[in-house]
């Protein structure tokens, strides 16, 4: 019975759970990398990259901003949102309707 646990085991690759499938990349802040790029309420394509499909601000893991980053994003995307340049819900909300 043990001997064929072993067996099983050099044929999965080891101790663990088995392989692993996905590997992350490392994430960079692109706000500290390109020094000259800035974040603003008015640069609509910009914000859109952090915000889902539903219209929620992306994490952190996600996006790979920095801490002080994401919260200016944030500020930015929720300014951006009270003057209706980003809508506040995804566009399957309005299709709902």
């Amino acid at each position: 019975m043990a001997e064929e646990r072993e067996q099983r085991r050099s044929h999965e690759g080891g101790e663990g759970g088995g392989e692993r499938r996905f590997f992350a990349k490392p994430k960079f802040c692109q706000f500290c990398a390109d020094k000259s790029l800035t974040i603003d309420y008015k640069k609509i394509d910009l914000l859109r990259k952090y915000i889902g499909d539903d219209g929620r601000i992306r994490p952190r893991r996600q996006t790979g901003a920095c801490a002080r980053h994401q919260r200016v994003v944030a500020a930015a995307v929720k300014q951006a949102r009270q003057i209706a340049l980003l809508p506040f819900t995804g566009a399957h909300a309005d299709a709902s309707r």
